[in-house]
């Protein structure tokens, strides 16, 4: 998602988990013929610290794990492994709250810069963590529709959180390029289905509304908006929905792990909602969340 662009300092100094070993920022490299660099081949996600606590750090490590299985990477390290090596890294960084980790485990190293993945041997899992405030930008963003559309299962199924960001990157330029800070991406019958790194959510007529999630990344945070809507008496639909249904909607936001809910202003130029009426729904929401991951 958008970002703030104040970079942290304390950044520079972080130490990087590669293969069980720590390496200084500029010292933590891989090598070329990593399956990962040469392919896109390997699964990450991203966790958010907060309260000295790695929130749904468990549905995290389930869809890693399921990530792997489904591309075939055996990960030989259980998520006990896992987990003591997220809380080394936050030792030796001295990080309690507001930090994001990027856990990455690719096919390995290949014998040759080749596709077949029997040429690949063993595993890399490297840990990045840094400090990070919550970057949802307060006075909210701007997305543009792109053609880029998220694709079909056979082709490359967009519910696995992949390395390969290829068509998402794509359309965040074409949204960039347009003005928008991201793109709203559509999935391959026309419905709206996601921007190019966060789910999406409307809201008409005080009902919540998001795609059925076909061809969207099963964001987890995705998933807790809508228990928390299920939960608090709000009605929430997963469903097909149009443009024309997006630009009369009265609230839009977006949802992520590090930015949680980031109010929509405008989509191809069109206003939604306004800061006289305000965004009541999309506000509780927020507050019902931030209740969430600070217990």
């Amino acid at each position: 998602m958008p970002v703030n662009q104040i970079i942290d300092k304390r950044n520079k100094d972080i130490k990087i988990y590669i293969n069980g070993s720590f390496f200084d920022r500029d010292d933590a490299k891989i090598s070329v013929f990593d399956s990962g660099f040469l392919l896109g081949d390997g699964i990450w996600e991203g966790i958010r610290l907060v309260d000295n606590n790695w929130v749904f750090l468990d549905e995290h490590l389930h869809r890693l794990y399921e990530g792997c299985k489904a591309i075939d990477i055996d990960i030989c390290l259980s998520k006990d492994d896992i987990k003591k090596a997220i809380l080394e890294t936050q030792k030796i960084n001295n990080m309690n709250d507001s930090a994001h980790a990027r856990l990455m485990i690719t096919r390995g190293d290949k014998i040759k810069p080749f596709q077949q993945p029997s040429l690949s041997d063993g595993i890399n899992f490297v840990i990045i963590m840094e400090h990070s405030e919550e970057e949802s930008i307060n006075d909210g963003i701007n997305l543009i529709t792109v053609p880029q559309v998220r694709g079909l299962p056979m082709s490359q199924d967009p519910k696995l959180n992949s390395h390969s960001k290829l068509n998402c990157i794509l359309a965040c330029i074409q949204a960039n390029k347009s003005g928008g800070d991201e793109a709203l991406m559509l999935d391959p019958y026309g419905f709206v289905n996601t921007t190019n790194s966060c789910n999406f959510f409307i809201v008409k007529n005080k009902e919540v509304w998001t795609s059925t999630g076909d061809y969207c990344m099963n964001g987890i945070t995705r998933l807790k908006v809508i228990e928390l809507c299920k939960n608090n008496g709000i009605t929430v639909h997963e469903k097909n929905f149009s443009l024309v249904d997006v630009y009369s909607a009265q609230e839009s936001f977006i949802s992520g792990t590090l930015g949680s809910l980031t109010q929509v202003l405008t989509i191809d130029g069109r206003e939604i909602g306004n800061k006289k009426d305000g965004w009541p729904i999309t506000e509780n929401l927020r507050s019902l969340y931030k209740e969430l991951i600070h217990v």
